[in-house]
């Protein structure tokens, strides 16, 4: 059991650690738009998720087209309306974030998964009116603090994190709604619908499909690397982790994005924004105290 729970654990870590990295290959492809690199990101990864699907998922896609024939008309539109939004939500969160990576800073692009969780936490509260206890209400606080002290040294990659960080924290409130679907196959459809949205714009700006192969080298890892391998690896953990312990694996992934940007890419850091990332960082503490505190009373009674 012991060695199980050790790869659930590093199903659950790789993706983060990969998610951190992905920086490198977006920075190769600063050339191309990245409206571009979007939309074939979409295009080549909702092929690979179908296949996957049709091969390895096909009793799950009958489920979930059985679950939603049996749904009421009011549910079905419910439905329908969750997941074309939940699709909008997801295009605009890789849009603005390969967008902050190779036209703003990739410290605007890491900070936006620091700071993600804690404005979920605010949306479930407005949204979802989910209970927030007074130490996440700290935390918040904290934040903000934190947020408005890097803001005086750059507004501009400041606002660029909240809206990739709203994007997404909206996008999980949405998945929240969406219940008894296999997320895999979910997110198959949000990728469908992400396509057929963005098509009319690709069309009229009448572009010519890029023939570079280090374009297509790079959108074929980006679409198996950076999307498939990760979110397989996150569905296989869930099996075997609570949630709320893989929601606290989320922060290696800004871990990770920092690192690349002050140790590979060279970005620059003032005392200031140390200062500030230091705050941020007693916020997240302070935000997952309960967690923390269940996590290591169950360590000390299994091994004590």
């Amino acid at each position: 059991m012991a060695q199980l729970n050790r790869g659930y654990l590093l199903a659950g870590i790789v993706p983060y650690v990969i998610w951190g990295t992905m920086s490198v290959p977006l920075r190769d492809l600063k050339a191309f738009l990245p409206e571009e690199i979007l939309f074939y990101r979409v295009f080549v990864s909702c092929i690979i998720i179908w296949l996957t699907i049709l091969i390895f998922k096909w009793k799950n896609l009958n489920a979930d087209f059985k679950f939603f024939v049996e749904l009421t008309k009011r549910n079905k539109f419910k439905f329908v309306s969750l997941t074309i939004i939940s699709s909008i939500l997801i295009s605009c969160n890789w849009f603005t974030y390969m967008y902050a990576v190779n036209f703003v800073s990739l410290k605007s692009a890491a900070f936006a998964y620091l700071v993600c969780p804690l404005i979920t936490a605010f949306c479930g509260f407005i949204f979802l009116k989910e209970r927030v206890t007074k130490s996440k209400i700290i935390a918040m606080t904290v934040a903000i603090v934190s947020i408005v002290l890097l803001a005086t040294g750059s507004v501009h990659e400041v606002v660029w994190s909240i809206i990739i960080a709203s994007f997404y924290a909206l996008y999980i409130v949405i998945l929240k709604l969406i219940k008894e679907v296999d997320k895999f196959i979910l997110l198959g459809l949000q990728l469908i619908i992400s396509g057929l949205l963005m098509l009319p714009y690709h069309f009229l700006k009448s572009e010519p499909i890029p023939i570079e192969g280090l374009f297509w080298g790079h959108i074929f890892l980006i679409a198996i690397l950076f999307t498939i391998i990760p979110l397989f690896l996150n569905a296989y953990a869930l099996v075997g982790m609570p949630s709320s312990a893989l929601g606290i694996l989320i922060y290696l992934n800004p871990i990770v994005a920092f690192t690349v940007a002050f140790f590979y890419f060279d970005e620059k850091i003032d005392l200031a924004q140390v200062f500030a990332y230091c705050l941020l960082l007693v916020s997240i503490i302070i935000f997952n105290t309960s967690f923390l505190d269940r996590f290591f009373s169950k360590k000390h009674t299994q091994f004590g």
